[in-house]
């Protein structure tokens, strides 16, 4: 039977894939890699290094999916999604049929990891549960951008006992003032921090992570929004895409 494999292929360092991913990449005959236009060849280029390195016995076939455009500024953000879900789904769907033989395995290497912020998971379900082609799927987990955040500023997620929420910069612009935990922000690209006037915010903030394009900022929110606000547009400039997350954090008031 068909096989497609979900892999989360870390947040950007060749390193940063785990041993299950490398073992998994060794059943691959073939890698779906999702084309998202000349400014991300980047994404493209990782993916294809990442399989030379590991996989350097392996003659895979590389198939480029064209990504269905969508709006970014829907009136229905839902919808939106739903449809280029769709979109997506018919694409993928007609690849399974055509391009995986009825006895191998194809993969998608998801940046980070699929569980997160990704819609490769939805898709694959999606289409599993229309039944017009037959295949088995299996998820290999990834070393998010959260933990290379984390990391390369060399703090813990949480505070001792407290929770963390995780949320987009889309929603952290829409919840009220001031956040009631330390929240992780990821796909923020208007800057949703900017609105946030709680001075006794903290911010470490992170693009291209794992990368040789690194960028690392940290400080208090109010001296150093600005500043990464100036910083992501250079680059965002220089390369024509950015991936950033951030981390604000609250500090623990004083224990008696």
């Amino acid at each position: 039977m068909r096989k497609v494999l979900i892999i989360g292929m870390g947040a950007g360092h060749p390193e940063h894939i785990t041993i299950q991913a490398v073992n998994a990449l060794q059943r691959v005959d073939v890698l779906f890699v999702t084309d998202k236009g000349p400014d991300k060849d980047d994404l493209a280029r990782l993916r294809r290094e990442i399989c030379a390195r590991y996989v350097p016995e392996r003659s895979l076939r590389t198939l480029v999916i064209p990504d269905p455009e969508r709006d970014r500024n829907p009136a229905d953000y839902h919808t939106a999604v739903e449809t280029w879900h769709e979109q997506r789904a018919c694409i993928y769907e007609a690849l399974f049929t055509e391009q995986l033989g009825e006895d191998e395995c194809g993969a998608f290497l998801v940046w980070g990891d699929p569980s997160l912020y990704d819609s490769t998971i939805r898709i694959v379900e999606q289409i599993a549960a229309r039944g017009a082609v037959e295949f088995e799927y299996e998820v290999i987990p990834g070393i998010t951008s959260i933990q290379a955040l984390t990391a390369r500023h060399r703090i813990a997620l949480n505070q001792i006992g407290a929770p963390v929420q995780i949320t987009t910069g889309r929603r952290l612009a829409a919840q009220p003032e001031p956040l009631s935990t330390d929240t992780v922000v990821l796909l923020d690209g208007e800057c949703a921090f900017k609105t946030l006037t709680d001075d006794r915010l903290e911010i470490y903030w992170g693009a291209y992570l794992g990368t040789p394009d690194e960028i690392l900022l940290s400080g208090p929110l109010g001296e150093m929004s600005a500043k990464i606000q100036q910083a992501r547009a250079a680059a965002r400039d220089r390369k024509g895409w950015i991936m950033d997350t951030y981390l604000l954090r609250k500090p623990a008031a004083p224990r008696r």
